[in-house]
């Protein structure tokens, strides 16, 4: 109950979920469905916590590697020694790793954990490192994908983006025939140039209306940067097509949406320092007579909840024809990522709050006791001799119960009720399977 209550559900990553469960297993061996609950067998029990465990920790090995690997890539590239901002390697590999269930040998971690760690260094290089001058410099060599003029932080950026987007590009020309390098560059120049509309404005002092910092915000915050193109790695893919900026899926505005106000609701207290732009900040300023703080928080955090509605409505509902199943799921993936991050506090920007949740995601293996017997549920006091004991119970239309200690050959028993004097009685039409345990 207090890990049900203690965490939204939009706020889990799958992958921690399942660890909680598998150490849960004791309290777990009451399998629920819509209208029955199966007690497991103790043997049953063991061999499915078993597997659970094998299947956990063989994809911890492979995180290990993996992560591994990233922190390689990082360094090489010069993106862990920057000098400025946040390094967050880990914390990207683990988001991707820990929020959905990606076939074993899937690229598409690496690439969404490659592309977190370029945002993350860029973003800050355009908050705090870069003048005006190197931030529009930088921009233009990404708006031609030209590095001649770049030099120092800007080329090491541009360069390690340019490592990316040609191994994403590569890898999928192999697989499907068509080269997607423009479609992923226009992408990355559009979230590009909003960084340089967002260091514009600080730096000019200059105040958007709400409607003009959303068009900018939405993008800035990366998140449809690192879904769409991973997307297409998925089966089945991301059209190519839809890459395309401005154009996109209703879906997607609404993850960047959702993931601007979440980060937004969170670090308003930081930007407010740092005198950067933020919704919470704007909304309390246009209307600084009429609310305070707290109001203007409640005000986009019923925007949150509404968007939170629609996104869960595109990916869990039929008759939505946005995208494929498996790049609707990522969406949501993705949002949980940012629910997670900024779900009550800015865990990404902490350097302690995270280190937990890694260690158990990816180095340190479930901890189970081994199951005790279960008891067979009581008999009536009345069918202690040569009484069968029932091991499942039901409370629904139609049941099936293992019996044991029973004479009784393997068949079907029915009660069926009818009306009386015109009055409903109730039907209770239970349906047995016999079989000995």
């Amino acid at each position: 109950i207090e890990h049900e209550l203690g965490l939204p559900w939009m706020a889990r990553l799958d992958h921690l979920e399942h660890r909680f469960w598998i150490e849960q297993n004791e309290a777990n061996s009451l399998w629920q469905g819509k209208t029955s609950s199966q007690r497991l067998l103790s043997l049953h029990n063991d061999k499915l916590v078993g597997l659970a465990l094998q299947n956990y920790e063989f994809r911890q090995s492979i995180y290990k590697a993996e992560l591994e690997e990233l922190k390689r890539w990082s360094k090489d590239w010069g993106l862990s020694d920057m000098g400025f901002g946040r390094e967050k390697t880990t914390y990207c590999y683990f988001a991707v790793a820990a929020s959905c269930s990606l076939p074993y040998d899937s690229d598409v971690r690496m690439f969404v954990a490659k592309s977190g760690i370029v945002i993350t260094v860029a973003d800050d290089f355009y908050d705090t490192k870069g003048s005006l001058t190197e931030l529009q410099t930088l921009t233009e060599a990404i708006r031609r994908w030209d590095a001649k003029i770049l030099s120092g932080e800007g080329r090491i950026i541009f360069d390690a983006l340019d490592n990316v987007v040609s191994e994403m590009a590569m890898t999928y020309f192999k697989r499907e025939g068509i080269d997607i390098t423009n479609n992923l560059r226009d992408l990355w120049h559009e979230t590009f140039q909003s960084w340089l509309i967002e260091s514009t404005w600080i730096k000019r002092d200059y105040t958007p209306s709400m409607d003009e910092y959303i068009q900018v915000g939405m993008i800035s915050i990366g998140a449809h940067t690192i879904v769409l193109p991973a997307s297409c790695f998925l089966s089945p893919s991301f059209p190519p097509s839809k890459l395309r900026p401005v154009q996109y899926e209703s879906i997607t505005k609404m993850l960047m949406i959702l993931a601007r106000f979440l980060n937004d609701i969170q670090s308003y207290m930081k930007e407010k320092d740092e005198g950067k732009v933020n919704s919470v900040l704007l909304y309390l300023e246009n209307n600084s007579s009429e609310v305070e703080m707290e109001e203007s928080i409640n005000y986009l955090r019923a925007i949150l909840d509404k968007k939170k509605e629609e996104l869960l409505e595109h990916v869990l509902m039929d008759g939505f024809p946005d995208l494929p199943k498996s790049c609707s799921q990522l969406h949501l993936s993705c949002f949980k990522v940012f629910q997670m991050f900024f779900n009550s506090s800015n865990r990404y920007d902490s350097d302690t709050e995270m280190v937990e949740d890694i260690k158990k995601a990816i180095y340190i293996s479930p901890k189970i006791q081994p199951s005790k017997l279960l008891k067979p549920l009581p008999l009536p006091l009345e069918s202690k001799t040569k009484s069968p004991t029932i091991m499942h119970y039901h409370s629904g239309r139609s049941s099936k119960f293992y019996i044991k200690n029973s004479t009784l050959p393997m068949h079907q028993l029915s009660w069926t009720s009818s009306r009386i004097n015109g009055n409903r009685k109730m039907t209770i039409p239970l349906k047995f399977n016999c079989c000995f345990v």
